[in-house]
């Protein structure tokens, strides 16, 4: 999801609790918690920042701010492209457009990690938002992103 210069301009305005211009790395992880929902340690924080962080105040400017969120943004794009063609790949062993309990399985199968369909059934229903017995893309991201440890 990629937000307009606006939007991220208003968002650093809001971080910025003094108005001072600038954002600190522990603005920054309530920022990620509030619009990402993660919650990233405060080293992580600290070395986004120094990555943008031009003149190494250790402090993010708006240009610094739109540069670090446009470079997110661009990471994020990336992901979600990795996952639309694992998933492609999943639900076109079927030709449903959506995983399967088999279609997980043979997944599985492949990866040498063999599960019965009962278990694929109750790993698909972890994340199975609609209760249609099956994952949409919305919800194999969710998997993905939540539950590394699903196979």
């Amino acid at each position: 999801m990629v937000a307009s210069t606006s939007e991220l301009k208003t968002l650093f305005a809001s971080l910025d609790g003094d108005a001072d211009g600038r954002i600190s790395a522990a603005e920054l992880r309530v920022c990620m918690r509030a619009t990402l929902g993660e919650d990233i340690p405060a080293e992580e924080a600290e070395a986004l920042v120094a990555t943008v962080d031009a003149d190494g105040d250790g402090l993010l400017c708006e240009a610094e701010f739109l540069k670090l969120a446009l470079h997110c943004d661009a990471e994020e794009e990336e992901r979600t492209r990795g996952l639309k063609e694992a998933f492609g790949i999943m639900y076109e062993m079927e030709g449903e457009g959506c995983i399967t309990p088999a279609s997980l399985g043979q997944m599985l199968s492949r990866l040498g990690n063999e599960r019965g369909v009962g278990e694929c059934r109750a790993m698909i229903c972890r994340f199975d938002l609609d209760g249609d017995g099956v994952l949409s893309f919305d919800e194999f991201k969710i998997m993905m992103r939540l539950d590394y440890s699903f196979v």
